[in-house]
């Protein structure tokens, strides 16, 4: 495994950590809240990145995000990737809100195709 293989897979270690941190905070502050993913191309890090805050309904993630927690968010992943040493410009731009009855009603709740088809519409 070369260096840059390794400081990948302990910069992905690390970030997996935080932002498990970031998911257990916003479980106890955000109601609706269920968890959170995250995924890039290994290729194009950090650039690429992407979490994702996955929320039970359409209703709890609009009044989230309508009552300001939104911005909570942001800071929760900013904060989860400076732990990780992951530096990007505008965190916001890699931040993406989605809920479990959208999965459930377009892909059936395979989070696996949901992914797969947000990451091709983005291209």
């Amino acid at each position: 495994m070369s260096n840059s293989q390794r400081e990948q897979g302990q910069i992905e270690r690390q970030l997996v950590a935080s932002l498990t941190r970031a998911c257990e905070t916003a479980k106890s502050e955000i109601i609706g809240f269920q968890w959170l993913t995250h995924e890039a191309e290994r290729h194009a890090f950090p650039a690429s990145l992407q979490i994702i805050w996955v929320f039970d309904t359409r209703e709890n993630l609009t009044r989230a995000l309508e009552t300001g927690l939104g911005k909570r968010m942001y800071q929760l992943s900013a904060e989860a990737l400076k732990e990780a040493g992951v530096a990007l410009d505008t965190v916001e731009a890699h931040v993406r809100f989605d809920t479990e009855e959208e999965c459930a009603r377009v892909h059936g709740g395979d989070w696996q195709s949901r992914l797969a088809s947000l990451r091709s519409a983005s291209r």
